[in-house]
């Protein structure tokens, strides 16, 4: 799908998408669940429809009714033989260790650009757990074989937190002993934190000392009915609130102000380059600014923030600094090398200095045809970036949106935004 956005002056309300990262981890600790759990205001992106799946396939029910799912399980994990984790990195990591519960053997596979992101730290870990794992070259498709043994183990935290996701949930559904997880280096601590509150929700008990030991505590499995309201997405509203920073008065509803997601840290970066923004009753409203002053902000714990925050910088006067580049190597693309390559097609100064992008804002942007490399925040940031460049800009593959936000295009719109589609 070709998609042009053309300058544009926005003013309006939309309301957040579901989060992605809370629905898919409650998808999976309904599954552990056994009873009934009924997800209130539930997620649709492609990568939120792969958890439901895999959920399925693992032995759970879905039943889809008007703004919620209900989740039906009885807290065994008996997967079909082949399970689909489509492009979903999180979906992979956090189920693969779930998965391995079962004394089955089960492949794993996937799809797009997941095939490209590798398993070696998912290999190790289970090498240690009881589970026979072959993958093909660290890639998928991943074969394994358990049933996983929970034991104390040492993990490497500095690839991703999602491994520890993973094992979180399936050693606190069947531990029979207090187990603990040493983790060296871990980033995205935010993530954990979502992770444990979702734990704290479906009744288990886990608790860290500063991120360091993970304590598993054992608990007394009963039959349990729950409630969980999906939070809105601070990741793609990410973009909204950018948007609305660059080229207008945007609000955005839904958000929680004391979410433990790690992209509500958009609103720190906005706040220190002179954005206005208004924070009242789970809606953000950011308007626009005549002069926005660069920033230095580390995107360690938060990269999928790296897009949104570039277009910002874009838009700032001086030289804005982002850290953790890092951290974008394993993502839907190598992030790093498809925003400056994409970026640099409108005139972008973008420049990597070892773990640091600078983002020059005093170069003027020009119109030019992208390509998303069929990573979704780049499709969406170069759609934001566009509201300020004279012409606009084209973006090829951008249905690469719907892993996370199928309806941005006609929020946009609603904001009054010049979006055109097209699907040459």
């Amino acid at each position: 799908m070709l998609v042009k956005v053309s300058p544009s002056a926005l003013n309006g309300t939309i309301n957040a998408p579901a989060s992605k990262s809370m629905m898919q981890r409650a998808c999976a600790l309904a599954l552990l669940n056994n009873g009934v759990t009924i997800l209130r205001n539930p997620g649709y992106s492609n990568d939120d429809k792969t958890a439901i799946e895999i959920i399925k396939n693992i032995g759970a029910k879905v039943l889809e009714n008007e703004n919620s799912i209900s989740i039906i399980s009885n807290g065994k994990i008996n997967p079909v033989q082949i399970i689909n984790c489509g492009e979903s990195g999180l979906s992979l990591r956090m189920f693969a260790p779930i998965i391995a519960l079962a004394d089955s053997e089960i492949t794993l596979i996937g799809e797009g650009t997941l095939l490209n992101r590798p398993l070696h730290l998912l290999n190790n870990i289970f090498s240690s757990l009881n589970v026979f794992a072959a993958s093909n070259n660290g890639f998928l498709p991943l074969q394994i074989k358990g049933p996983m043994i929970p034991a104390d183990i040492a993990v490497d935290g500095s690839k991703s937190s999602q491994y520890l996701t993973g094992l979180l949930f399936a050693f606190a559904s069947i531990a029979e002993k207090s187990i603990t997880i040493s983790v060296d280096n871990l980033v995205s601590k935010p993530y954990i934190d979502l992770s444990l509150e979702m734990l704290r929700l479906f009744g288990y008990s886990v608790s860290h000392d500063n991120y360091k030991q993970f304590f598993i505590n054992p608990v007394k499995v009963k039959h349990n009915d729950y409630t969980i309201d999906i939070e809105g997405d601070w990741s793609s509203a990410a973009f909204l609130l950018v948007a609305g920073a660059i080229a207008g008065d945007v609000t955005v509803t839904g958000l929680k102000s004391n979410s433990c997601q790690a992209d509500k840290a958009i609103v720190e970066v906005l706040e220190s380059c002179g954005a206005n923004i208004n924070f009242e009753n789970n809606a953000v409203s950011v308007n626009n600014q005549n002069s926005l002053s660069s920033f230095i902000f580390d995107a360690t714990d938060c990269p999928d923030l790296f897009p949104a925050l570039v277009v910002l910088a874009l838009n700032c006067k001086g030289i804005s600094i982002i850290n953790g580049v890092h951290r974008l190597a394993d993502k839907e693309s190598n992030r790093a090398q498809a925003i400056v390559s994409e970026f640099s097609k409108m005139g972008a100064d973008i420049v990597i200095e070892n773990d640091c992008m600078k983002i020059n804002g005093d170069a003027k942007l020009n119109t030019a045809t992208i390509w998303s490399h069929n990573d979704h925040r780049i499709a969406m940031a170069a759609s934001v970036a566009a509201l300020n460049i004279e012409e606009g800009i084209l973006i090829n593959n951008a249905e690469a949106v719907n892993k996370s936000f199928p309806e941005f295009y006609n929020s946009l719109k609603i904001l009054g935004a010049s979006v055109s589609l097209t699907n040459e």
